[in-house]
């Protein structure tokens, strides 16, 4: 009897220390309200370097230079693909349109 009223003892100091609420885990605020609402979600990046990035990016599309052009024009032209595949496109290029020139 004296040993089941120990274990009792004892189990109810280890329920009693691992269920017990300090006062600093009820300082945070998102004991509250865990989940942030969409607007301050994306509060921490900047929309302005967003912008820049995107623009950034519109202008290297625009700027290609003269291989990336050849390459493309390659590419859209099946025979000129093939021989790309086997001698480069740069030579393919110089084969099917450097003579236009």
């Amino acid at each position: 009897m004296r040993t089941l009223l120990i274990l009792t003892l004892l189990t109810v100091l280890v329920v009693a220390a691992t269920c017990y609420e300090s006062h600093e885990s009820m300082e945070s605020h998102e004991y509250l309200n865990p989940f942030l609402n969409r607007r301050r979600a994306n509060d921490f990046i900047q929309a302005d370097t967003r912008l820049q990035g995107i623009s950034r990016e519109r202008i290297r599309e625009r700027i290609k230079g003269p291989q990336e052009h050849q390459r493309e024009a390659c590419e859209n032209f099946y025979p000129c693909e093939l021989y790309a595949f086997r001698h480069g496109y740069a030579a393919a290029y110089k084969h099917y349109f450097g003579k236009r020139r």
